[in-house]
């Protein structure tokens, strides 16, 4: 079970719970933090817009976070992922891209040339992030949770395009390499595991169009 967060606090409302069982409270969450328990989901980042977005807005889907950067050998992969978007985001996928520029000056531009760049050249729809640090000091709080998981997930990012895959609830259940292409068939095989069966119309369970 993960842990309850402030959202998870709020709605429990501190009145109906008393003080005893506030401080109870509090105390798991902040034994569940320490322990390194939670998921993506509790965390929050900037878009590229400036506007902050809970990552519990995407709760139910399948993520698949990538490190981006305008100036690399990996950046036509931009062209890619936003491919697997198009193809899959009906099912309940998405991308989140994090631009860096900690890997060789590569990603130099400001926020908002970042995404006109991006949709200049690769028409990009999925959803961008404020640049932002992979690695070391001013470590963003998406990556310090990235870079924490268990082995082979987890680690320092090692270059540019890095795809991490996050399941429905927010765990993360796999790392690819920059080298690792966004429609190759070993990710399109991995998140279509991920996202399951497609539903039949007329099938037993499925939605029938109205």
């Amino acid at each position: 079970m993960g842990w309850l967060g402030a959202k998870g606090l709020r709605s429990l409302g501190f009145g109906a719970v008393g003080l005893l069982g506030s401080l109870l409270l509090l105390q798991a969450v902040a034994s569940a933090e320490s322990s390194g328990e939670g998921t993506l989901l509790d965390l929050e980042a900037a878009r590229l817009s400036g506007s902050l977005e809970s990552l519990e807005e995407y709760r139910g889907e399948v993520l698949l976070v990538v490190n981006t950067a305008s100036e690399c050998g990996f950046t036509p992969q931009y062209e890619g992922l936003e491919s697997l978007y198009e193809k899959y985001r009906g099912q309940g996928f998405s991308v989140l891209g994090f631009p860096s520029n900690d890997f060789g000056g590569q990603e130099p531009g400001s926020d908002p040339e970042i995404g006109a760049f991006c949709k200049r050249n690769y028409g990009v729809e999925f959803p961008m992030f404020s640049k932002v640090k992979v690695n070391g000091k001013g470590q963003h709080p998406v990556y310090a949770f990235l870079t924490s998981r268990p082995p082979p997930v987890g680690g320092p990012v090692r270059w540019n395009f890095e795809k991490y895959l996050v399941d429905r609830s927010g765990q993360v259940v796999s790392r690819f390499p920059s080298s690792t292409k966004p429609m190759s068939s070993q990710m399109v095989a991995a998140i279509e595991e991920l996202l399951g069966p497609v539903p039949v119309p007329g099938a037993p369970g499925a939605d029938l169009p109205e």
